[in-house]
């Protein structure tokens, strides 16, 4: 009646191992390290990068524990925060002789101490939030004038290049600001050109007023579109941090909009303001523009005259210069894809680009006026522009075209990944930052983790002494309940905050709840006459109704607060979620595996451990000994 086949102890064993594995490395702790990114999108890191800071460390007279190299960071691990600057600076000095152009960001973090053979089987602590584990947070506001002004750019290109294709003559168009002026000459010219715009431009509202012996025309964005252009800059500004970011391997940074047009950036573990400004700093803006192939042009290009006027010099990877015009022809927002790839006639590394419908038009008007001549690819970062390449238009483009020439494979791959990290829609700037120190989180951490810790031995103490051998039973399921949500919240790699610490005291005082209804569900059969292996049996099968009822309705306003809530309320409610799944696998599951192992294989059983059980005797209701049962 009480016994579990093999495979279910099989399973609480399996359970268990699993636990304790990926509980583990939260015990660890984390050291001071030192991290180091690339601090251009042209610059790269990889194991020649990993080898120079190795060099820097050992010049430096210091010895770090560990240097890994993830792919997009190394990461310099040391026993003290003191070695850790010292290595911060050493690094810093050989990585970036120009302190003016740094092309590395050298960054303090925290690392975990988890021992190699846990890290080989992929055991990682869980991530701490900012207010547990310190680092940086910015509120960052967008620049919606800015976005409106750009669209209103955009817009005035794409009329000027409609109405050449519809041969409606004009008498030159303008823009002030948000709003686009064109002038004609007739009442019937404006009136053809206020058809094109309704048909083909719905995002503009026009007037239109005599002005002397012409007719002007006035195009303003709708306050729809307007109110859509805002909502897709903050959305294409969050999406270009998160990728920037990403890139630079923080753990689990926090990029959400925060308003209409706020964005906050929450960095923990990075202990640097000044590198975490870098960071940010790093979201770049792509043109392409014509070069420019006059004569004045070309001797400005070879450092035999001035830059003429309407275009700019700039330099590529390898320290040529490009005089460019100034014109810009489309920019990062038209880009929609970058792929490498071979090219099918030389075998070539190329990259296919594939714009929208808008840059499609611009690049065909383009290529069809400036056929053998050059087309440069400007990456603007920190106020800098840098051309990636500048090939030849060799034909006709539309919205999808290669670009190809002297480029290698891993050129080719840099190159897309650069086309295809996207540009920011407006300008932003910092209105506050905050810098929690790791000696704040640590005392965060205490306090949460002494809470958690003597809430559970409370619990546990008050079980024992209430029910005896079942109450030890209720606590021993309790503590594989917080190691399992431990264990889990660490193979998800979910950010822990103090919410989260405080569903997880929750989460003891609900899962003991399950406990409770067990227990008292056997003590009411054993007041019944019930012998005690029927009475355990009845009251883990009667109880498991009720425990099911009451988590249900419990985890469904888990989940309301999962969906529509944001930030710390999210923390709480994923702990809060997953507590109650582990809590009914412990409570029920994993306690009645632990009574079956001690009472199952009794077949004259007596008395069972429960505590007291009071039963009418009589017309009265006595006290007698809670081990007894009939």
């Amino acid at each position: 009646m009480n016994r579990y086949p093999v495979w279910k102890y099989a399973i609480m064993v399996i359970a268990l191992l699993v636990g304790v594995i990926y509980t583990l490395p939260n015990l660890f702790g984390e050291a001071p390290a030192v991290q180091v990114s690339a601090g251009k999108a042209t610059v790269r890191v990889d194991t020649g990068t990993q080898a120079r800071i190795e060099s820097a460390i050992k010049a430096a007279g210091l010895q770090a524990d560990l240097i890994t190299f993830d792919g997009n960071s190394v990461k310099a691990r040391f026993d003290s925060t003191d070695n850790q600057l010292k290595a911060k600076d050493a690094i810093q000095k050989a990585l970036n002789p120009d302190p003016a152009d740094p092309g590395y960001v050298v960054a303090l973090n925290l690392v975990s101490r988890s021992p190699a053979w846990l890290s080989a089987l992929h055991a990682s602590p869980m991530y701490l939030g900012l207010d547990l584990r310190g680092g940086v947070h910015f509120m960052l506001q967008v620049d919606m004038q800015a976005a409106l002004t750009k669209k209103a750019e955009s817009l005035g290109g794409d009329l000027r290049s409609v109405l050449r294709e519809k041969n409606i003559r004009h008498g030159g168009i303008s823009r002030n600001g948000q709003i686009i002026e064109v002038r004609f000459r007739d009442a019937a010219t404006l009136d053809a050109a206020k058809r094109v715009i309704q048909e083909q431009f719905t995002e503009l509202q026009t007037t239109d007023a005599p002005e002397g012996s012409e007719y002007k025309l006035i195009a303003t964005i709708r306050p729809e579109a307007a109110r859509r252009v805002q909502e897709q800059a903050v959305k294409q500004n969050i999406t270009t941090l998160h990728n920037r970011i990403n890139e630079l391997g923080v753990s689990e940074p926090v990029i959400q909009q925060q308003g209409l047009d706020r964005i906050v950036v929450q960095l923990p573990g990075v202990q640097d303001t000044a590198k975490a400004k870098d960071i940010l700093g790093r979201t770049a803006t792509l043109e392409m523009r014509l070069v420019d192939d006059s004569a004045e042009g070309r001797d400005a290009e070879a450092g035999r005259g001035p830059v003429p006027f309407g275009s700019e010099r700039y330099l590529e990877r390898d320290g040529r210069a490009v005089i460019v015009k100034k014109q810009v022809i489309i920019t990062g927002d038209s880009l929609t894809d970058a792929q490498p790839g071979f090219d099918s006639q030389n075998q070539q590394p190329k990259v296919d680009l594939t714009v929208d419908a808008k840059g499609g038009r611009i690049m065909r008007d383009t290529s069809r006026e400036n056929l053998k001549k050059r087309m440069a690819i400007l990456l603007f970062e920190k106020g800098k522009g840098e051309v990636l390449t500048a090939p030849v238009i060799q034909g006709e483009l539309g919205n999808r075209f290669q670009i190809s020439g002297a480029m290698t494979v891993v050129e080719a791959n840099d190159l897309a990944l650069l086309l295809r990290a996207g540009s920011l829609a407006a300008p932003m700037e910092i209105i506050e930052e905050r810098t929690i120190g790791p000696s704040l989180g640590a005392e965060n951490i205490a306090k949460g983790f002494n809470s958690v810790i003597w809430g559970f031995l409370v619990i546990v103490a008050f079980m024992a002494a209430y029910y005896m051998l079942f109450g030890l039973f209720s606590g021993i399921a309790l503590a594989f309940n917080l190691l399992l949500l431990v264990a889990i919240l660490s193979m998800l790699q979910a950010t822990l905050t103090l919410p989260g610490m405080a569903a997880m005291a929750l989460a003891l005082g609900m899962a003991i709840d399950s406990n409770v209804l067990i227990n008292e569900r056997v003590r009411e059969e054993l007041r019944n006459g019930v012998s005690p292996q029927a009475a355990i049996h009845a009251g883990y099968d009667r109880a498991w109704a009720t425990i099911f009822d009451s988590n249900i309705t419990t985890l469904i306003a888990g989940l309301a607060l999962l969906a529509f809530g944001s930030g710390p309320v999210r923390g709480f409610a994923v702990v809060h979620c997953i507590g109650i799944l582990t809590s009914m696998f412990s409570a029920v599951f994993f306690s009645r595996g632990l009574v079956n192992l001690w009472y199952g294989s009794k077949k004259k059983l007596k008395t069972v451990s429960i505590g007291t059980v009071w039963r009418p005797d009589g017309d009265g209701v006595v006290a007698t000994s809670g081990t007894n049962g009939r």
